[in-house]
């Protein structure tokens, strides 16, 4: 059964617990599932909504595995996209390395050019899986910064069939976004990153891509509001 997009969410938590429900029941019969996560927080004892969530997911069921995106030291897209009529993802730019890249699918420069760059721990896993889910956070009605700068270091997996006319990698790959905010764009942010994850060439699924968007006031930046907020995600999950 297709379970449509999130079009509101307003302060009913009954609708986030469906929402959780149906994740696992759906994630319930699947193997070699990966989690990344890329929203963050400095002080550790105040985890991320969305990273929250997938904890409780791996509590519950077996086959997952969690990345933590900001714990990498991941470094920025070089932008080879637009260098040289399009320099991403070419065979040149192979990660030669069989543990890091055994499957000698990683193709990036900037994995090349920076030695201690870690994104081949992320495409190691995603080639790896069968499912994939990504959680993060809607930031001034966008994506936060760590998932940007993720999708745009894996931007040679799009690259290869598109431009260069390779064989899509992906396209076994089922894959979710599961997205908090509190007041504005979420459901913007989601159809648009549903379209871009479609373009990379993946499985979409819809029953695993969701938003949580606690109030839909976006001039509601009220302490009061992000402290409810808060408490009853916890009352949910526990």
């Amino acid at each position: 059964m297709k379970i449509k997009l999130f079009e509101q969410l307003i302060r009913d938590d009954s609708l986030l617990e469906t929402k959780i429900q149906q994740t696992l029941e759906y994630l319930s019969n699947k193997e070699n599932i990966l989690f990344l996560t890329t929203s963050n927080r400095w002080e550790k004892e105040h985890t991320p909504k969305s990273t929250q969530l997938a904890y409780y997911f791996k509590e519950k069921l077996k086959n997952i595995k969690i990345i933590e995106v900001p714990e990498l030291n991941i470094y920025p897209c070089e932008g080879n996209v637009s260098a040289e009529g399009n320099n991403c993802g070419v065979k040149e730019s192979l990660l030669k390395n069989k543990y890091k890249n055994p499957t000698g699918y990683h193709r990036c420069w900037a994995s090349i050019n920076n030695k201690n760059d870690e994104l081949w721990k992320i495409s190691k896993e995603i080639f790896n899986s069968d499912t994939i889910i990504l959680f993060g956070s809607v930031r001034w009605g966008s994506m936060n910064s760590y998932y940007q700068k993720l999708i745009e270091r894996l931007t040679w997996l799009e690259n290869r069939h598109t431009t260069l006319k390779e064989s899509n990698i992906l396209k076994n790959k089922k894959i979710g976004l599961i997205i908090f905010g509190h007041n504005w764009n979420g459901k913007e942010v989601l159809k648009t990153q549903k379209q871009v994850l479609e373009c990379f060439g993946f499985t979409i699924e819809d029953e695993i891509f969701w938003n949580y968007q606690y109030i839909e006031n976006s001039e509601d930046e009220t302490k009061k509001g992000y402290i409810e907020d808060e408490k009853n995600f916890k009352n949910v999950i526990k």
